[in-house]
C-alpha cells in the first residue's frame, strides 16, 4: 500500500452485511470516528456487503480491512477472500466476533492446508475449527488476560481488561492445539484459558478478537484497538 501523506484520508473497508439492528454495526462508525479524532487523521469507511466482494480488485486501494460482526455472512467466501488478501498483502486487518471466527477458518484452510476446515454455524462435516461454545456469550461481559508483548497488549496498556461479547461460537480445541508453533498466536484468554484474541506475527497489523471492543464507542469510551488499527493504516 502507498504511504499515507499528511492530511490524507484513510480508506477503510468494512466487510460484512450491514444491519442497523446489530449493536456492533451501530458502534463501528462511531468507534472509527473517535479513533480518527484521537489520532488527528481523517478516515472514511465503505461498508462492503459480502455479495459485493468477489475478487481482490474489490479491495485494492483500501488502507485497512475490518471484518465485522454478525454471521453467517450472505457470502462467506467474501470474508475468506478479504482476510486472505489482508494477510498476504500486509494490509492492516481487524476482525471482531464473526471476523475473528472467519480469520481462524481462513488460516486453517490456506496456511495449515486444512481444506476441510469449517465453521460449525454453517458446516456439519470436516474439521470444525470454530465450534459452538459450551456456554453462550451473547450479551456477556468477562475479564480477558492479555499477552503483554503483543499488539493487543500494547494497545490496551494493561494485562487484564473486561469486554463484552455477542456470540455462540469460538475456537475449537483441535485448532487451539495446532497453533502451538504457528505465526498466528493467541494473545488474549478468558478466565478458563479459552482463546479470545489472536494476532499474526510478522504482519504490520493482523488482530482478531472474539469480543466486540468497538461497542465501547456507544458508551462514550475509547476503543484502543481501533486506534491501533488506524495508526497501522496510517503508516
Amino acid at each position: 500500500m502507498s504511504e499515507i501523506q499528511l492530511n490524507s484520508t484513510l480508506r477503510i473497508a468494512l466487510i460484512g452485511d450491514y444491519n442497523p439492528a446489530v449493536i456492533a454495526h451501530q458502534a463501528i462508525p462511531q468507534a472509527l470516528d473517535n479513533a480518527a479524532a484521537a489520532l488527528g487523521v481523517s478516515a472514511d469507511y465503505d461498508w462492503l456487503s459480502s455479495l459485493e466482494v468477489t475478487s481482490d480488485e474489490d479491495l485494492v486501494g483500501y488502507d485497512a480491512i475490518w471484518c465485522v460482526p454478525s454471521s453467517p455472512y450472505l457470502n462467506e467466501e467474501a470474508a475468506y477472500l478479504a482476510i486472505r488478501f489482508a494477510r498476504e498483502n500486509g494490509v492492516p486487518f481487524l476482525g471482531t466476533c464473526a471476523g475473528f471466527q472467519y480469520a481462524v477458518v481462513e488460516y486453517a484452510r490456506n496456511v495449515l492446508g486444512w481444506e476441510d476446515a469449517g465453521h460449525a454455524e454453517t458446516a456439519s462435516e470436516g474439521r470444525l475449527v470454530i465450534g459452538r461454545l459450551s456456554c453462550s456469550l451473547v450479551e456477556v461481559s468477562d475479564k480477558i488476560t492479555l499477552l503483554a508483548d503483543s499488539t493487543v497488549g500494547r494497545a490496551y496498556g494493561k494485562a487484564e481488561i473486561e469486554e463484552g461479547y455477542h456470540c455462540n461460537y469460538g475456537i475449537a480445541e483441535l485448532f487451539a492445539t495446532a497453533l502451538a508453533d504457528e505465526p498466528l498466536k493467541p494473545t488474549g484468554w478468558d478466565k478458563q484459558g479459552e482463546i479470545r484474541a489472536v494476532e499474526l506475527q510478522g504482519h504490520p497489523f493482523f488482530v482478531a478478537t472474539l469480543f466486540q471492543h468497538e461497542r465501547n464507542a456507544l458508551k462514550g469510551k475509547p476503543s484502543p484497538l481501533v486506534e491501533a488499527f488506524l495508526a497501522a493504516a496510517e503508516r
